[in-house]
């Protein structure tokens, strides 16, 4: 229980310090906007989700990005199978809170290598890194996941705008091999 109420209290101080993140260029706002207690119910549930995938031995949770709008949870990455696909999305629909589950689960190919990893670890920061410099994308939106080059974005985005921007952007990044969109606009 005590490491439910810092996990709680954490998720709760990582919206806060949100609000503080490196400013955004100025985009045409969503007609749906958030309050600060929809904010803070939308950290609960990503925390209550990455703890009951986390408590499951069956899926691995750490290939997963989970993100909530208004009670909306997006699961992104990437799984061995598709049995962890199905139990993910299982899980995360019985949680309490969640809404609607939107699946951008994919699945590995292949056997990965140290040197895969690696590679990975440096196109997912550049990735990052340019959606940073791109004026006309919320970068602090979009989580960025990369398996064998391809790269898959995620997260719950102002407009089509935005999620073009972010698309060409990251296309123009090096060793991008392919890119999966798994990016919502807000509503």
């Amino acid at each position: 229980m005590r490491n439910h109420r810092k996990l709680l209290f954490l998720g709760a101080i990582c919206v806060v310090a949100a609000g503080c993140g490196i400013p955004q260029a100025e985009t045409p706002k969503a007609s749906a906007t958030t309050t600060v207690g929809t904010e803070i119910d939308d950290t609960v549930v990503t925390t209550k989700v990455k703890s009951a995938l986390l408590a499951n031995a069956e899926i691995k949770s750490f290939d997963l990005k989970v993100e909530t709008r208004k009670g909306v949870v997006q699961l992104s990455g990437f799984v061995d199978n598709q049995a962890q696909a199905d139990l993910a999305v299982l899980t995360t629909s019985g949680v309490e809170g969640v809404s609607k589950v939107e699946n951008g689960i994919n699945l590995k190919v292949g056997k990965e290598t140290v040197g895969n990893a690696v590679d990975d670890g440096i196109i997912t920061a550049k990735v990052k890194s340019a959606l940073l410099e791109n004026p006309g994308v919320k970068s602090l939106d979009i989580a960025v996941v990369t398996r064998k080059g391809q790269v898959q974005l995620s997260g719950f985005v102002d407009s089509q705008a935005q999620i073009d921007q972010a698309m060409v952007t990251t296309r123009n990044v090096a060793g991008v091999t392919s890119i999966g969109n798994e990016m919502s606009i807000k509503k």
